[in-house]
């Protein structure tokens, strides 16, 4: 039966799941509160420099073809795609970095010069991580967390003790060399905690990551959002900007429409994409399934300090995507997760998209993308903004060994204040809820309300967890919920 749905949110969870339901038959309508679609995964364009502010890393694009071929579709239909070469550089000081190559033989090749024996201990890690993965991407997280005997198969049965032992320890145990613990359990920052708080079954993150590669769509990755806004218009969705909703209305517990600037509009069912928190607030006090305490007491994946900058030359002694662990890399953990403070030297990200497509900067010019991983809720100040901005531009100068201070045209930040501005995001939380042994599957929040009928939730904050491939996830499987509870 044909039912009006209306969705909060234009975020890949949203986008996604106005799809699923578009094609279930339903009419279906996106309401984005910004100028532009994409919820976190927006674009900047300023003086001929094209940056994605949010989502840059193109990972598991097994998840993205499942996505399109439920529309008898491809990727490839609505945006070209190419696999990096190398995947990212890792720099550890000056003239000190490790290249990440495209395939696991020559990753492989790759470890062993760094530690003797690593390389078969490497092949064996990752014929488990893959074992995983095939487990977790194809049946795990495809699962809507309503309960916890969806975790129960015979395959996690024999892999309990995965579940009891750490990401961290893991690594440590099989291999010595620092930086090589510090390659393996990057990935897993991706689900928004510390490796030693990510269980070892996670360790499917680094088959995704040596294993399936890295990619970049060609335009970056909001040629994916206009993709998938491409795709829900073709199946008859209608979406809205700069449509703020105010209120969920709900009627005899029921969720019956919502309020936009101002004005009611119907709805057989309500879905929110946005950040769960403030999707609850939208709601009358009784209605809400989880209090302020509930929310304090979760663990959040960081916030980040980001820096758009447009270079008035070509930069050198770097590739698309890099990482810069020359300060310890446990020290700023702590800093996020333990002690939550801005660090004193922190570890930062940086990519370079117009050095895999000219197109995204002028002539002769360099689009730079530079994050911090901070905590969430911590001060945010234009003076705290740019002192980091000379401690990681410093450091970025050094460990590349070139001046480019003098060659920025522009920068511009985004911070606590504009996560929670822009997306009325929790604490100004940039990656969601961390994927914690106690914050997995059916120990998140439900996608549907338990307090109100009608009413569904979709995106970081719920199942399967943070990440572009798990948003979509979510927008699948909340549409398939819908269906179920017709």
């Amino acid at each position: 039966m044909k039912k009006k749905i209306k969705i909060i949110g234009s975020g890949f969870s949203s986008l996604a799941g106005a799809c699923y339901l578009a094609q279930q038959g339903h009419d279906v309508t996106v309401y984005e509160k910004n100028p532009t679609i994409g919820g976190r995964a927006r674009q900047l364009i300023k003086e001929g420099f094209t940056f994605d502010i949010g989502p840059s890393w193109y990972w598991m694009p097994d998840v993205f073809e499942r996505f399109f071929s439920d529309f008898n579709k491809k990727p490839s239909d609505y945006y070209p795609l190419s696999k990096l070469s190398p995947a990212y550089n890792v720099y550890f000081g000056i003239n000190d970095f490790v290249s990440i190559a495209d395939n696991l033989p020559d990753i492989v090749k790759t470890f062993e010069t760094i530690e003797k024996g690593s390389g078969a201990k490497l092949e064996a890690f990752m014929k488990e991580a893959k074992s995983n993965y095939d487990i977790a991407i194809k049946e795990l997280v495809y699962r809507p967390g309503e309960s916890p005997l969806e975790l129960i198969t015979l395959e996690t049965a024999a892999r309990v003790n995965q579940f009891l032992s750490n990401i961290s320890k893991d690594v440590k145990k099989k291999f010595k060399n620092k930086k090589l613990v510090q390659i393996l359990e990057f990935p897993v920052l991706f689900l928004g905690a510390k490796p030693s708080d990510t269980p070892s079954f996670y360790s499917f993150m680094n088959y995704a990551d040596f294993g399936l590669g890295t990619w970049q769509p060609k335009d970056g990755m909001y040629s994916v959002i206009l993709g998938i806004e491409k795709l829900a218009k073709e199946l008859g969705v209608t979406i809205q900007t700069n449509t703020p909703v105010d209120k969920i209305i709900v009627t005899d517990k029921k969720a019956t429409g919502i309020v936009v600037n101002g004005t009611s509009i119907e709805a057989d069912i309500v879905l929110s994409g946005a950040d769960y928190h403030h999707s609850e607030t939208l709601l009358d006090q009784e209605y809400r399934q989880y209090s302020e305490k509930y929310w304090e007491q979760k663990t959040f994946a960081p916030s980040s300090l980001l820096f758009y900058v447009g270079f008035n030359k070509k930069l050198k002694n770097v590739v698309h995507h890099n990482l810069f662990f020359d300060v310890d890399f446990d020290t700023h953990a702590s800093d996020i997760y333990d002690h939550p403070k801005w660090p004193n030297e922190p570890l930062f990200y940086a990519n370079f998209t117009s050095i895999t497509n000219e197109s995204l900067a002028p002539k002769d010019c360099e689009n730079g993308f530079f994050l911090i991983p901070i905590a969430p809720g911590i001060e945010d100040t234009d003076e705290l903004r740019n002192a980091y901005f000379e401690k990681i531009i410093s450091r970025f100068e050094t460990v590349t060994q070139q001046d480019v201070k003098n060659n920025i045209i522009f920068r511009e930040s985004f911070c606590v204040k504009d996560f929670i501005k822009e997306y009325n995001s929790y604490k100004g939380n940039a990656y969601g809820m961390a994927n914690t042994l106690l914050q997995t599957a059916f120990l998140r929040p439900k996608l549907k309300s338990k307090k109100v009928k009608n009413l569904y939730f979709t995106g970081q904050l719920t199942v399967p967890g943070p990440g572009v491939p798990p948003a979509l996830i979510s927008g699948k499987l909340v549409a398939e919920l819908i269906k179920k509870n017709l």
